[in-house]
């Protein structure tokens, strides 16, 4: 998945995208969001790296962007939307005979709280 976001040009449009609304307060937010939406297709950390760091690193560096937070916007932007893709909780779920449906409420709920945060403070911080 990771070969066809960057041969095919998806992730430089959706990575483009965030990065037109942007300025450099606001682009380690907008990182933040193109990041949780690409790890929905690249679900590795390294891998979604690779698709978005040569994008918005430059990007930052060309707007006056800290790259520093921008790096850590593609990194918490992985990490937030694992909530609504729980292959961490697979193992836990088949210990306690559980289903992924009895847990997914917690995790969206736990989604939508922790993106609030996290975007408030890559914005104030």
């Amino acid at each position: 998945m990771q070969g066809i976001m960057v041969s095919s040009g998806l992730a430089a449009v959706i990575a483009q995208g965030f990065i037109s609304l942007s300025t450099a307060k606001s682009l380690p937010v907008w990182t933040f969001l193109a990041g949780g939406l690409i790890n929905l297709f690249v679900p590795s950390g390294g891998g979604q790296w690779i698709v978005q760091g040569p994008i918005n690193i430059p990007a930052a560096i060309e707007i006056g962007a800290d790259p520093a937070r921008v790096a850590m916007g593609v990194a918490f932007g992985d990490a937030w939307t694992n909530m609504i893709q729980p292959f961490w909780a697979l193992p836990l779920l088949a210990i306690a005979r559980l289903d992924i449906r009895d847990i997914m409420g917690y995790c969206t709920m736990t989604l939508l709280y922790t993106g609030i945060v996290i975007a408030l403070g890559l914005y104030f911080l």
